[in-house]
């Protein structure tokens, strides 16, 4: 893969359950590249998050900010020379939550914070957004079992792929990749996977979508 045209810095992004961070695991392995995870499992106010999310969404949204902040700097002072950096969250989703969850006193105090720590931060070069209904999401939360994540349910989900609809229907910062994640499963279809790829490293600018029709006998 490294003598393949590629995209240097990939986002894989989306809402919970639908396999960005998979998928990243996924392209990150196939270009030789470093990995950057959003790191949810460090975040000690997450749990609560979800069990009282006016309780502790101020202090979870800080986490997160910082956690992200400090990784995008990191990127920023890299190795230019990497062949590619791949990462399974893209600084703009920060602010999104943010405003999903923060009243507007906990809004100003984190947009001020916000605008301090990402002026510099790096634009992907490209950017793949998996989307998938909500019914298909908490199916898959469902199934991997995590504790904590058994509590979101189908309201908020809905809220969250609603936000992510919007952002990326304005989204012009970096080339852009859409993709159907209802209709396949680039995780663990090799097939799927392949095509996906293979459409990974052909984009240079502009917006895509990638909805292949499923195969019929």
């Amino acid at each position: 893969m490294t003598s393949r045209r590629h995209p240097d810095y990939i986002v894989v992004e989306g809402p919970i359950g639908v396999g960005k961070t998979s998928l990243a695991q996924r392209l990150a392995r196939s270009f030789g590249s470093e990995l950057l995870l959003e790191g949810a499992e460090e975040n000690p106010f997450l749990e609560r998050f979800y069990r009282n999310p006016r309780e502790a969404a101020l202090q979870t949204q800080l986490f997160f900010l910082f956690q992200r902040a400090r990784q995008m700097q990191a990127l920023r002072q890299g190795d230019i020379f990497r062949p590619v950096r791949v990462a399974d969250f893209l600084m703009e989703k920060d602010r999104l939550f943010a405003r999903l969850t923060l009243d507007d006193d906990e809004l100003r105090l984190y947009e001020q914070v916000y605008e301090q720590l990402t002026l510099d931060a790096p634009q992907p070069d490209l950017v793949v957004y998996l989307q998938a209904p909500v019914e298909i999401l908490l199916a898959r939360i469902r199934r991997r079992g995590i504790p904590h994540e058994q509590l979101i349910d189908a309201d908020y989900l809905q809220r969250v792929v609603d936000a992510y609809a919007r952002l990326f229907h304005y989204y012009t910062a970096s080339p852009l990749l859409i993709v159907n994640a209802a209709e396949i499963d680039p995780v663990n279809k090799e097939e799927d996977y392949e095509a996906l790829l293979e459409k990974v490293c052909t984009i240079s600018s502009g917006r895509h979508y990638f909805n292949p029709l499923p195969l019929t006998l």
